[in-house]
């Protein structure tokens, strides 16, 4: 069976709306190469169709909207086990998907139930409606593998109310529906349950005027309905003031010895806490100077900067050690390159940002 399923639903008056669904449910619909060529051509044909009023995006079971991207073939090529050009083809077909999503000119709406991180966070954060239940379970934890927060969340974690996105950038903190919506990562709350009933509504409105105005009616009532199982406690929001004051430093080691010095039962922060102790120095430095040199940038131009990133992670040693400790060896004892932020040497972080080609493979985006 096909990895992404495509379905059509015909509306009252005569438009259709077609669902693009994740359908990898054991690898909690983890985004492959494959997956990304499937739905790119379908959303580039759905784009000029004038008979689609609308997009659902979507997957398989009720777990994982989408896990994460698939390292397990950038790690392969990474070790000498693949083709060694695949993290260039991979990050360039993820961006341009994810950018496609970004700017369509038609709805597209995410169900974005159960895990919601990496490679599904680029996905759902594109989308023009993104739908939030009480399964959401968000987060970019890319620190714990040596990584940065890619797939766009160099824009949408600066988009953040205050240095909340530098905060879960350098963490990884999970995020929940209130929290989605208070981060402005989510655009509605709808109980789990309706999933179906959205379908058929959409189907029964009317797609004559605004296709926008047309999903916003559809999406409101089922919100307002949806109010007896929203969770309204936001563990973000409530921490917002301790993160301001915790991110004020003059530089990203002054953060973490902030972070560590605070004493503390709450279980937030002491998660907080666990994470950037156990994550990567060098990918520490990494996230504080990617959201610091993409902070005025376009849309366009994050995701071409990511692209040298991500592409020159790839060639250091970092990322598939973090991999192979946490994802395949899994005994969870990373060898960092430097052991503390401390031993981080500024040159090699500087080897990160420099382009490997004359021409950006995103230029044309």
């Amino acid at each position: 069976m096909s990895c992404v399923l495509f379905n059509e639903y015909p509306t009252q008056d005569g438009k259709k709306i077609v669902e693009i669904s994740l359908n990898a449910e054991r690898s909690l619909n983890a985004l492959t190469l494959e997956m990304i060529d499937l739905i790119q051509p379908k959303l580039d044909a759905c784009k000029n169709d004038d008979s689609v009023a609308a997009v659902i995006l979507d997957s398989a079971g009720e777990k994982a909207f989408c896990a994460g991207g698939d390292v397990v073939n950038l790690y392969k090529s990474m070790t000498g086990g693949g083709d060694p050009a695949f993290p260039e083809d991979f990050f360039t077909r993820e961006y341009t998907l994810d950018y496609t999503i970004h700017t369509y000119p038609k709805p597209i709406i995410c169900w974005g139930s159960g895990i919601v991180m990496g490679g599904g966070m680029g996905l759902m954060n594109g989308c023009s409606h993104r739908i939030v239940t009480e399964t959401s379970h968000m987060a970019m934890p890319e620190v714990t593998i040596g990584l940065y927060p890619d797939v766009g969340g160099s824009w949408f974690l600066n988009h953040m109310p205050g240095r909340t996105g530098l905060f879960l950038g350098l963490t990884g903190n999970p995020m929940y529906a209130a929290d989605a919506l208070f981060l402005g990562l989510a655009d509605r709350f709808v109980a789990a349950e309706l999933r179906q009933s959205m379908v058929e509504r959409l189907q029964a409105e009317s797609w004559s005027g605004c296709a926008h105005a047309s999903v916003n009616r559809v999406l409101r009532d089922l919100e307002e309905e949806s109010r007896p199982q929203f969770k309204a406690e936001s563990p973000i929001q409530q921490h917002y003031d301790f993160i301001q004051k915790i991110t004020d430093q003059d530089s990203v080691e002054e953060i973490v010895e902030a972070l560590l010095a605070v004493e503390s039962e709450d279980k937030w922060i002491l998660r907080s806490q666990k994470a950037i102790k156990h994550g990567s120095p060098l990918a520490i430095n990494l996230i504080a100077q990617q959201l610091e040199v993409t902070k005025h940038m376009s849309l366009k131009e994050v995701f071409c900067a990511e692209m040298i990133l991500s592409v020159q992670s790839c060639k250091h040693r970092e990322f598939p050690e973090g991999v192979r400790a946490l994802l395949v060896d899994k005994d969870g004892k990373p060898e960092w390159t430097f052991k503390t932020l401390a031993d981080v040497d500024q040159a090699k972080v500087a080897e990160f940002f420099v382009s490997p080609w004359e021409t950006n493979p995103l230029i044309d985006l």
